[in-house]
């Protein structure tokens, strides 16, 4: 798609992203309240809650200031994870539950906006690389995974640090160039980039990614001793911004180092479901993480990045700053990728923990989406390729709704192609359509059951309905009750195997929970 007077489009050129912003907006504001709380969630947002006190003055000088306090029930689980997104968005959340919003869709809607961001970031990153057109193209592209709309979302963990992660190298990156190439003094932009990386390093330990690839950057360039001052304000600033952020760190900074080795190690060791197998998450097949990058994006994800790293390497050879950029992209898939597949790290609940590798094989198959429109030069056939590009991800995301993060392309013949030999819906949301359900037709005083994570369902259960454990109850369950049973691990199908189900939820050909009632 050639643009006849580049000039003229370089001042309109962010219309049409802010075009498509506004449109995955509204599509957000029409469905964000058809998301179930995920068994992440619940916790993860009373953390958020306790955090005003460790940011309360008056809780300081009280004499008794217990940082404990501040990482809410689940402090074991949360404190040696940086809380920067919760602190930023709180308020917001707070702001929208003022207009009779409920907490989960209060959060789901911020969450949703956050990631909008990260569209923008990734737009903006590609689009200094390639034609604006191309890099709308892939921000499009990326925003219809299905994966990704549905994490959007649901998921206030693995999305956010894929935002400012992708807002540090984007952000960085324009920083060096301001004030080496351009030979600017540009402080703001210093503040923003050391905001970004302080967030990202704050959201996850692996933030610090960033920031190496920004001081690569830097150091390729062949600056000058005076631009190092602002390389040491960069630094600094970040540092500063990533403990501000992250109460457990105020005791002593070194505290981060502990973090870094216990994130690294992961020692969860819950039971996965791949491949017709259950597996301790510690003992998955090193292909674990391969797999899910090639099933879990759409079919011409993988394609596209192929082509579009021949087409970038052959493209930029003649331009070192685009190539050190493109390769430096290149690395920040690359690298992470590297050391789970050589390492086999305990893995869980699909790709969802790297889902910030997921920008640099995007902005790769906008290289393909440039050569494309460059050597396709018909105008009307170049505005059919996009919408078939498109078409699988949109697709997915209508067939799934409010399931999308369960999302399988055809390779493996979709979600119902991966269901009962691959984990699904893993993540408990069909709760809150299954409970709805269940009102409609349970009987006054019903006593509902749940496998595992009752509280999530006791969230939308109305007060005829007596919401309860299972696990620690089995000896109260009786003739006439009823449980709910979701099929992570196929647990449906051993628990209470043989009462019959009154109602499921599911999509696809795929069944994410069931409801069973106790002959």
């Amino acid at each position: 798609m050639k643009i006849s007077n580049p000039t003229l489009f370089r001042g309109r050129q962010e219309t049409p992203l802010y075009v498509l912003l506004l449109f995955a907006l509204i599509m957000g504001l029409s469905t964000f309240r058809d998301y179930g709380f995920s068994w992440d969630e619940p916790l993860f947002y009373k953390y958020a809650d306790a955090l005003g006190y460790a940011y309360t003055p008056s809780n300081w000088f009280s004499g008794h200031f217990d940082l404990n306090q501040s990482y809410g029930p689940s402090g074991d689980d949360h404190k040696n994870r940086g809380p920067a997104y919760l602190l930023l968005t709180r308020e917001p959340v707070y702001l929208i539950e003022k207009l009779n919003i409920n907490t989960d869709d209060a959060w789901h809607l911020v969450n949703f906006l956050a990631f909008l961001l990260g569209v923008y970031f990734l737009y903006k990153l590609c689009e200094r690389l390639m034609n604006p057109w191309a890099a709308l193209a892939t921000s499009a592209l990326f925003l219809s995974q299905p994966l990704l709309w549905g994490h959007a979302f649901i998921n206030p963990k693995d999305p956010s640090f894929l935002v400012f992660l992708t807002g540090a190298i984007y952000s960085g990156f324009r920083m060096v160039d301001n004030f080496v190439v351009s030979d600017h003094k540009p402080i703001w932009d210093v503040i923003l980039a050391a905001f970004m990386l302080g967030i990202a390093t704050s959201i996850r330990v692996l933030g610090p990614l960033a920031g190496l690839l920004v001081v690569i950057y830097y150091l390729a360039q062949r600056p000058n001793r005076r631009t190092a001052t602002w390389m040491v304000l960069y630094a600094s600033l970040s540092i500063a911004i990533m403990i501000a952020t992250w109460p457990y760190l105020w005791e002593t900074p070194l505290r981060f180092l502990q973090a870094f080795q216990f994130m690294s190690a992961n020692p969860t060791i819950l039971p996965v479901l791949f491949a017709d197998q259950m597996y301790r998450a510690n003992e998955l097949p090193h292909r674990y993480l391969l797999f899910y990058l090639f099933f879990t994006l759409t079919e011409f994800v993988w394609p596209l990045f192929i082509l579009g790293t021949v087409v970038a390497y052959h493209k930029l050879k003649n331009d070192g700053q685009k190539l050190l950029q493109a390769s430096l992209i290149l690395s920040w898939l690359v690298i992470p990728f590297a050391y789970v597949i050589l390492r086999n790290p305990p893995n869980f609940d699909g790709m969802r923990h790297f889902l910030f590798i997921l920008p640099p094989i995007f902005v790769f198959t906008g290289f393909a989406i440039d050569f494309l429109f460059e050597k396709i030069k018909r105008t009307w056939i170049n505005a059919l390729l996009i919408p078939a590009i498109l078409a699988p991800g949109i697709i997915g995301i209508i067939q799934l709704h409010p399931y999308e993060y369960a999302y399988y392309n055809s390779f493996i013949g979709g979600t119902g192609g991966a269901f009962r030999h691959y984990e699904t819906e893993y993540w408990l949301t069909c709760y809150k359509e299954a409970v709805e359900k269940f009102k409609q037709i349970a009987p006054p005083s019903s006593t509902l059951y749940v496998h595992r994570e009752a509280y999530i369902a006791a969230t939308y259960a109305s007060s005829n309905i007596t919401v309860l454990d299972e696990r620690g109850n089995e000896n109260q369950i009786k003739s006439g009750d009823y449980i709910l049973i979701n099929t992570r691990g196929n647990e449906d199908r051993k628990t209470f195997h043989d009462a019959p189900v009154i109602l499921s939820v599911g999509r696809a050909g795929a069944t994410f929970c069931v409801v069973k009632q106790i002959p």
